[in-house]
């Protein structure tokens, strides 16, 4: 019973002798460790830091989404395009615009929608031409011009810290009242009231009715450097648009329900595929855009990103592997007589395969935390210059430790049976 219990006992002691002979021969031999740890550091590093800017650039995107209506659902004539490139394809040239009473019609017959905002942007020659400026001549710098209607404000997380948004008496008589942002509020009049005040749209004088709550940027554009104005004002001012054959009008949707956002869509696109006389055969002529719809095409994206970081992080991990069994075979021909003199002491094969697996893996241990703390020494410092929400989850920690266990255990199996096959009398031979 004594000599059962004391042989787990005996088996950890060994364990660690191992362990302890492993780390003093890294500090021992500094270089070649070094060198051989490179690749496992490169590698668990990579994927450290690869998996804190995925995740930051995940969560900053997903929080954005959020501030900016995770149950927005979107109807326009064309298929959103990044980057802007290239021609139309000829089906959506040939798309009807969509209208006005198209967005009348949902906000009639629609049941499940909280808001429908009518939304046209001002676009091409005339934007370029545009100047908004006061009557003391301060400019904003190039603001996005919207024409929409009162439901706009809902339908797109948009809050009033000052004033009011816009009524539907100002749709009706085509008021010439606006809403800003507070970037243009500060360009136009600094730390100024604007409520009250005058704007001028290419001299055409508009009197501030409202001032946006802070919303920051999204997806490459400026949500507090915006006008808002009557959708009818807007249509006089530009005719244009609304008549050019352009991507006329946007229509934007939310929830009564937010867990209704996908009856909500198959309702409305019901409504407009009736309107415009679609038959069951034929395909959508106007595109959806929902913000489910764009998070999953960025978590795509970052999706891809990732996959490449990771196969380089795995090349440098087989390089590092590679290193180590090279490392270890080297130890195994340096240390054949010691091996020789374990073995005629009554070491097994097992006990000297275990002692150079352990080491392998406490080599690569070392490199992994060292990888590990590299990683995220490297997500700390871009959080830090660019203030970028670089953060590495747990579970990427693990990974990485794992990973580098791991490799120690599948590099250093052939070395480690390869000092255990070691013939004892040729062992204690060799010099």
């Amino acid at each position: 019973m004594n000599s059962a219990l004391k042989k787990p006992a005996l088996l950890r002691a060994i364990g660690w002798e191992n362990v302890r002979f492993a780390l003093r021969a890294i500090v021992t031999q500094k270089l070649r460790s070094t060198l051989t740890l490179l690749g496992i550091i490169a590698g668990v590093a990579t994927v450290i830091a690869m998996v804190s800017f995925v995740a930051g650039f995940n969560n900053a995107v997903t929080e954005s989404f959020t501030s900016f209506g995770a149950t927005l659902v979107q109807f326009q004539k064309f298929e959103p395009r990044h980057g802007g490139g290239g021609p139309l394809p000829e089906d959506q040239k040939r798309r009807r615009d969509l209208t006005i009473e198209d967005a009348e019609a949902l906000k009639r017959l629609g049941t499940l929608a909280a808001a429908v905002s009518q939304e046209r942007y001002l676009q091409g020659p005339a934007f370029v031409s545009l100047s908004v400026k006061t009557p003391s001549g301060q400019e904003g710098n190039s603001p996005t011009i919207v024409g929409t209607n009162p439901d706009y404000a809902p339908a797109n997380n948009s809050y009033i810290q000052d004033g009011r948004f816009l009524v539907d008496a100002d749709i009706a008589h085509a008021s010439r009242v606006c809403v800003i942002g507070p970037e243009l509020a500060q360009a136009l009049y600094d730390k100024r009231d604007p409520i009250g005040r005058s704007v001028l749209l290419g001299g055409t004088s508009f009197t501030v009715v409202g001032l946006l709550e802070k919303k920051g940027s999204f997806l490459g554009g400026d949500a507090d450097n915006i006008l808002i104005m009557p959708i009818s004002t807007f249509d006089e001012m530009w005719p244009q648009i609304k008549n050019g054959g352009g991507d006329t009008i946007h229509i934007a949707t939310v929830p009564k329900d937010p867990r209704r956002v996908q009856e909500m869509t198959d309702q409305e696109v019901a409504i407009l595929r009736a309107r415009r006389g679609l038959k069951a055969n034929e395909p959508n002529d106007f595109a959806i855009f929902t913000s489910e719809g764009q998070l999953r095409t960025f978590q795509e994206i970052t999706g891809g990103i990732a996959g490449a970081m990771v196969l380089i992080a795995a090349i440098a991990l087989l390089v590092g592997g590679v290193g180590v069994m090279n490392i270890m075979l080297v130890s195994v021909t340096e240390r054949t007589r010691e091996i020789g003199v374990r073995k005629a002491l009554g070491a097994t094969r097992k006990d000297i395969a275990s002692q150079f697996l352990v080491e392998a893996v406490t080599l690569t241990c070392v490199g992994g935390a060292l990888g590990i703390l590299s990683g995220l020494g490297l997500a700390g410092l871009v959080r830090l210059l660019f203030d970028f929400p670089a953060a590495a989850p747990l579970w990427s920690i693990v990974l990485g430790f794992a990973v580098s266990t791991s490799i120690g255990l599948v590099f250093g199996m052939w070395p480690a049976v390869k000092a255990a096959r070691q013939d004892p009398i040729e062992a204690l031979r060799y010099e």
